[in-house]
């Protein structure tokens, strides 16, 4: 049975299972569809085309599916899709997409997004991704799974964040972050590999060293990805090979090497 507050304000023609909890003040819309099993605390505003699935839980403060920051935007039908287990803190804002872009901003799951973080329009995020503290996402950013954003990052329009890549405190990044790697700074240079990280999530030794040569080559010494050993690592690891593969496919190019970069 839900748990709905007496102040909560919510159009009959949201559709919202039975089960969701939703507290004081908070204002659900007409197009809103809400999943079983989420939480929506007190004073949270979700509005807009969106979709929330399973077992989600929202803080106070938070504005979900709000209208793009974008001139262009003319109160067009796009949306915003949320997956499940996604816990949103406090003062988070999340906006729907535009027709210019890909017509809808995507939230995977088992994500993590800290308070004052936001998400914009077109954003495509994936699933156990960390955002700590006022990270910022400009409109059409990819974020790859497993990412981790330190507080206060700033991601520029376009950018793709690769998986298990890690970005430092404060990092303002307006180039393409392969997988796996470090960056940090203004603007952001790779480091080197997140090898906290990727320890944390069971990468094996001989990986983690084919993907150091791999780093030296196309990172350190700007090598062309088809180089004879690359291909042959890329062979022998399919790290590897999504690492060569991100870097080839990048629109943008890739973030810079730092001068005493470590693999």
């Amino acid at each position: 049975m839900s748990s709905v507050h007496p102040t909560a304000i919510i159009d009959p023609h949201a559709k919202i299972s039975n089960d969701v909890s939703i507290g004081p003040y908070t204002l659900i819309e007409a197009d809103v569809v809400i999943g079983p099993g989420c939480k929506i605390h007190n004073h949270v505003t979700i509005t807009g085309h969106t979709k929330i699935g399973k077992d989600n839980i929202i803080h106070p403060y938070t504005a979900i599916g709000v209208p793009p920051q974008d001139i262009s935007y003319s109160d067009e039908p796009t949306e915003l899709i949320i997956g499940n287990r996604n816990i949103i803190r406090e003062n988070c804002t999340v906006s729907i997409g535009t027709v210019r872009g890909i017509g809808e901003t995507s939230v995977g799951n088992d994500n993590l997004i800290m308070a004052y973080s936001h998400i914009a329009h077109d954003c495509t995020i994936g699933s156990h991704i960390l955002m700590a503290n006022g990270a910022q996402l400009a409109g059409h950013v990819l974020i790859e799974d497993y990412a981790t954003l330190g507080g206060f990052s700033l991601i520029h329009q376009f950018v793709r964040i690769g998986r298990n890549s890690f970005t430092s405190m404060g990092s303002a990044v307006n180039l393409d972050l392969p997988p796996y790697c470090l960056a940090s700074g203004n603007y952001a240079r790779a480091i080197g590999l997140n090898r906290v990280g990727l320890r944390r999530f069971g990468m094996e030794s001989e990986t983690l060293d084919a993907l150091s040569r791999a780093f030296r080559m196309l990172v350190q010494r700007r090598l062309e990805p088809d180089e004879d050993e690359l291909l042959e690592l890329s062979n022998k690891h399919p790290e590897v090979k999504n690492f060569v593969s991100f870097i080839k496919s990048s629109k943008r190019g890739t973030v810079r090497t730092h001068l005493k970069a470590r693999t």
